[in-house]
């Protein structure tokens, strides 16, 4: 038998889909339900045993986000969010990686892009003042961190000595103010507001610098590229909603007869096609993303590095997954009819979640370009990677 450890339980997944209507009213996970997947270890599937984490596999982290998502996209989301932050326990420095990530108790979040700046202190760390967009699950998290670029006392671009200019940094959460921003017509329970600080001090080396900082925890995930796995989370929040979609969809055409029809929606053969069309689509795309995941695992298992041609692969699973999963929600949608006009319809805010999640920067439609002259063997920047 399968482990299924790093799943949700029937019952959490009971919950969500009870609650889900509440969690995009709120625009965030209530509390009791945070208590609940925190409980079951869902926020720390990919945490190292080295800081009392799981340390599940990548794929077994990906699965977890698919499966949650496929009973609320919010929630999917904020599983997403918790486990690509916390591939910075790998590369921080042990006494502040034990700090964040050795509490049982801990979630973190935030967003990566440098939109805030940071002054270098004269002994050490940084003076830390702006606002992100993105957020997600930043009302449940313990620690909270953000992008920022280095800059003098002229607000210039100034990288310090040692050559430290964007790094991801981590704030005490007091020192975050959440705002009122995140008003949005999918992944609502996701809670992904905006957030800013002001004058914020960070302890010399709370922070990573992706591309530069070394593993200080060598392990399989910490051989995985950071953007890769982002995207690949992404992938599967698409792919559980797909798959929750098809659940939905199967479930209403059985009783549903279309206005002036004597068949039920499924007895119509332009459905029985479009369906099986679907599923086929979410399989195909799913299968993918395990297959050069897969691949990836046995090599960072091996100890050695991703080649270019693996994390290009990465890349273009879940970018290919995102987009295709996406437009299977908008076929449903269309093919669910007038009832997906109304709010309350789960399928409708499967394909509101499902287009939302297709806008993220990391499997956004000019990756396909990037994949595609590395493929081709031209000169590309695989930085980004």
């Amino acid at each position: 038998m399968s482990d299924t450890s790093h799943l949700p339980p029937p019952e959490l997944s009971a919950l969500l889909r009870e609650r889900a209507p509440e969690i995009e009213a709120a625009r965030r996970l209530p509390d009791d339900v945070v208590a609940a997947m925190r409980d079951a270890g869902l926020f720390r599937s990919w945490v190292p045993s080295a800081h009392g984490g799981p340390e599940r596999t990548a794929m077994e982290g990906l699965e977890s986000i698919a499966a949650v998502a496929a009973d609320d996209g919010g929630a999917g989301w904020s599983v997403m969010i918790a486990l690509t932050t916390s591939m910075t326990a790998y590369l921080l420095p042990t006494t502040h990686a034990e700090a964040i990530y050795g509490d049982p108790d801990a979630i973190t979040g935030g967003f990566a892009a440098p939109a805030g700046t940071a002054v270098a202190l004269p002994d050490g760390g940084l003076k830390v003042n702006g606002r992100w967009a993105w957020g997600s699950g930043t009302s449940h998290c313990t620690m909270i961190a953000g992008g920022v670029r280095l800059v003098d006392a002229d607000g210039k671009p100034a990288a310090r000595g040692d050559g430290l200019a964007f790094p991801f940094v981590f704030f005490d959460r007091e020192d975050v103010t959440l705002l009122d921003t995140w008003h949005v017509m999918g992944l609502s329970g996701s809670g992904s507001t905006d957030y800013t600080v002001t004058d914020a001090i960070v302890p010399e080396g709370r922070w990573v610098e992706f591309g530069r900082s070394e593993p200080v925890v060598e392990r399989p995930l910490s051989r995985f590229p950071m953007f890769g796995l982002l995207a690949l989370g992404v992938a599967s929040v698409s792919v559980g909603l797909a798959r929750r979609g098809l659940e939905e969809l199967v479930d209403l055409a059985g009783g549903k007869r279309p206005q002036g029809s004597r068949r039920t929606l499924a007895e119509r053969q332009t459905t029985q096609v479009d369906v099986a069309r679907a599923e086929a689509t979410v399989r195909s795309a799913w299968a993918f993303v395990a297959d050069v995941v897969g691949d990836a695992w046995v090599t960072a298992e091996h100890g050695d590095p991703l080649t270019v041609e693996q994390r290009r692969l990465l890349r273009l699973a879940a970018t290919d997954a995102t987009a295709r999963c996406s437009d299977v929600t908008q076929g449903l949608h269309k093919l669910a009819g007038g009832v997906d006009a109304y709010l309350t319809s789960p399928i409708q805010r499967v394909f509101r979640d499902a287009h939302v999640a297709s806008q993220h920067a990391m499997v956004a439609e000019r990756t396909y370009e990037l994949a595609g002259r590395l493929a081709l063997g031209l000169d590309t920047d695989a930085s980004q990677l």
